[in-house]
């Protein structure tokens, strides 16, 4: 009888790992989430004139990945204090000292980021880059309040920000590759479904019954789904 021996060499990703590279969100989607529009984003990912787009990589026609997803949600941060072509020079010092393809998705960017634009100010003194980073009275470098507040929005595991609490910490959505395919949900449960059943004519009781969801978590599923409520 031949006896099979498994070898863990060379063990496989989980899936979820695989999931953070696949095709999955919309542009339309993605400005959604990151609060800005849908032009927006594909001008980041298309244009750029000579020194081409600030967040390269995306192939015309295909969804955004979920590492995409994340980096749009920091350029549409950046962009409030910085150039599109700050904001590519920035990327491309950071991909090139992390050796990783999302360098915005990274928790390295959050830990060392403002290190590194010290660092790449050093070869040119630039004021933009200046603006991402505070010094507090310590002289210790930090992020800016509004960088701050989008770092904030995520949980890091494994060296990657993971799980993105869209709308802030004090609500329940959230978009986690592991779960539901990287769908926004609210205690697991895609938003997209509440909405469906909203506009199938049913009440939050009947939504609640169904999915044993509190009421409030249905209401902000409806809400991050664009639905109007009566105040």
């Amino acid at each position: 009888m031949t006896t099979i021996v498994r070898s863990d060499r060379n063990p496989q990703p989980p899936p979820w790992k695989r999931r953070l590279f696949l095709p999955a969100y919309s542009i339309k989607e993605s400005a959604r989430y990151a609060s800005t529009t849908p032009q927006t984003v594909a001008h980041w990912h298309y244009y750029g004139g000579k020194v081409g787009p600030a967040i390269k990589g995306k192939e015309r026609g295909k969804p955004l990945s979920y590492l995409q997803l994340i980096e749009v949600a920091f350029v549409a941060t950046m962009r409030q204090f910085m150039s599109l072509q700050k904001i590519r020079r920035a990327r491309e010092y950071a991909r090139q000292t992390f050796e990783v393809e999302y360098p915005f998705a990274e928790l390295r960017w959050k830990t060392e980021g403002t290190h590194l634009l010290l660092d790449l100010r050093d070869f040119e003194e630039d004021v933009e880059l200046d603006s991402l980073i505070v010094a507090d009275r310590a002289g210790q470098e930090a992020w800016t309040p509004a960088m701050a507040e989008r770092f904030a929005q995520f949980k890091y595991e494994e060296g990657l920000a993971l799980i993105w609490y869209v709308r802030g910490r004090q609500n329940p959505i959230i978009i986690d590759p592991r779960v539901s395919f990287g769908a926004p949900t609210v205690q697991g449960l895609p938003t997209w479904i509440i909405r469906g059943r909203w506009e199938a004519g049913e009440s939050t009781d009947e939504i609640r019954d169904d999915f044993h969801l509190d009421t409030n978590y249905i209401i902000h599923a409806l809400r991050f789904e664009e639905i109007e409520l009566a105040a």
